[in-house]
């Protein structure tokens, strides 16, 4: 017997998962979040979940908000449930679901009023965000694109945004006209300096249509940088399906995760915050190294070992880690070219961390998957990838590895796997990636073109180099061989 997730069938629920220890109903807003999404639901939801079980800081409740057309049926799924989630944590020997309730309404896409109102709401004190990597705007090197199309309409049409920005920078004009103090705004993306890119959008945006009002945010509004962590893949039928039969729980959109998580932020809120150091949270003076150590070595890992498992035909990221010739990748790459040029960071082994990475990478039971991670590499690579080769280039280091891992992106894009099965992307670059991939292959530079992904790098003649050759031996050696001849020491020149 199953029983339908919502509001009154948690008591029945509680016999075989967690259910909140509060009351949903006396929860009152303090967060605004854009992004409703799966990582959302693991990771921000969940602290705060935690928090609102301990019965503190129920007015720190999250309206979430939605800007994509695909917002709207998860608007739809969470509203039929009563903006209830079924989180799933899934250690390697360890299996337990628990309902989450701090999310007490979504705004659907397209109603802006109704969005610049609640920003608006003197309630809400912190503006939080997960829009992935590439929703910020911004080139290679991290510097924010004015000349954007969606950034030009909104500096066009301030009144009528569109973006997440447009609709920020709305809500932070109708606070001070109505004498209301700014909101906290909050990033909760895998970018480096996540607040400082943050409020290089919302400024730069602001400036196109009101240089004056641009220049009292950049005084008056917080924007504090934060390091996010945990695993969460997308769901889909399989774990629909595994909650329903292992739990009895029917829910339109249930959220699977690893059991570990980790959030580092600066102390940064003039209006306050939720009291989240109490379950876990770090509050610290400097994120960057840990957000360092987190990009390059778990996003970096990520990234590195996509492509290879891609052309290899693998599915699951737990499969890949499986596979010897891309584990022992993985570690070469990781050891000897990335993890010597992270900087130090407080209290932590860096080797040690790399062995829980790799740890988290092979649990089976998170069916987290190659596809997910090989998704919107345009955006990804130039942040978890290339700044670790550009940092190798300026201290005068080799790069055999990284410029193997840009050479396996580029086979990736030519859309065949190793035995020939064709790839579907999910990149919004994919068109003019793929072109340029197909010159690569009697033309390896045709794929180093791209100036808003490969900057500088590009222009080093020893990454040139060792691109081309990389990606030569992929066509002539195929996939596994290249891998071989990487762990050999021998994919050289």
């Amino acid at each position: 017997m199953t029983v339908k997730l919502s509001s009154t069938a948690l008591g029945e629920i509680a016999h075989t998962a967690a259910v909140p220890a509060y009351d949903p109903i006396m929860l009152s807003p303090g967060i605004l979040h854009f992004g409703v999404g799966n990582f959302h639901r693991a990771h921000q939801a969940v602290y705060l979940d935690d928090l609102f079980n301990k019965g503190h800081d129920h007015d720190w409740a999250i309206i979430g908000a939605g800007v994509m057309p695909s917002d709207t049926v998860m608007r739809e799924k969470l509203a039929s449930q009563d903006f209830l989630t079924t989180v799933v944590e899934q250690d390697n020997n360890r299996t337990a679901a628990r309902v989450t309730a701090p999310m007490i309404d979504i705004i659907a896409p397209g109603d802006t009023e109704t969005i610049i109102a609640a920003l608006a709401d003197p309630r809400i004190r912190i503006v939080s965000m997960t829009i992935t990597e590439g929703g910020y705007f911004v080139d290679a090197a991290g510097v924010f694109n004015p000349g954007h199309p969606a950034i030009f309409n909104d500096g066009q049409n301030p009144d009528r945004p569109k973006t997440v920005f447009g609709l920020i920078v709305a809500g932070l004009k109708r606070r001070k006209a109505k004498g209301i103090p700014p909101f906290t705004i909050m990033s909760c993306d895998n970018i480096p300096g996540n607040g400082e890119v943050t409020e290089n959008a919302v400024v730069g945006l602001a400036t196109l249509s009101d240089p004056a009002f641009a220049d009292w945010i950049a005084a008056n509004v917080a924007f504090p940088n934060s390091m996010v962590d945990r695993i969460t893949p997308a769901t889909g039928q399989r774990e629909i399906g595994f909650l329903r039969d292992t739990f009895g729980i029917e829910d339109s959109w249930p959220v699977f995760c690893e059991e570990f998580k980790q959030w580092v932020m600066e102390d940064k809120f003039p209006l306050g915050r939720p009291a989240l150091e109490e379950v876990g949270v770090q509050f610290v003076a400097d994120v960057a190294p840990y957000e360092h150590m987190k990009i390059r070595i778990l996003n970096g890992g990520h990234a590195a070992i996509a492509y290879p498992a891609a052309l290899l035909d693998i599915h699951f990221v737990h499969e890949a880690m499986e596979n010897p010739l891309i584990r022992a990748f993985l570690e070469k790459l990781e050891k000897e070219e990335i993890i010597p040029i992270v900087p130090p960071v407080p209290d932590t082994d860096l080797n040690e961390y790399y062995d829980l990475i790799a740890r988290r990478f092979a649990n089976p039971k998170i069916g987290d998957t190659i596809p997910r991670l090989a998704q919107d590499g345009s955006n990804r690579q130039p942040k978890f990838i290339l700044p670790s080769t550009a940092d190798r280039l300026a201290q005068g280091k080799d790069i055999v590895g990284l410029s193997l891992v840009s050479a396996l992106w580029c086979r990736y894009f030519e859309g065949t796997t190793d035995s020939g099965q064709p790839i579907t992307f999910n990149d919004t670059s994919a068109d003019r990636l793929q072109a340029a991939a197909k010159k690569a292959r009697d033309k390896p530079d045709a794929f180093l073109v791209f100036d808003e992904i490969f900057g500088e790098v590009a222009k080093s003649e020893l990454f040139r180099g060792r691109f081309s050759h990389a990606l030569r031996t992929l066509w002539s050696e195929g996939t596994a061989k290249t891998l071989e001849l990487y762990l050999q020491n021998t994919l050289v020149k």
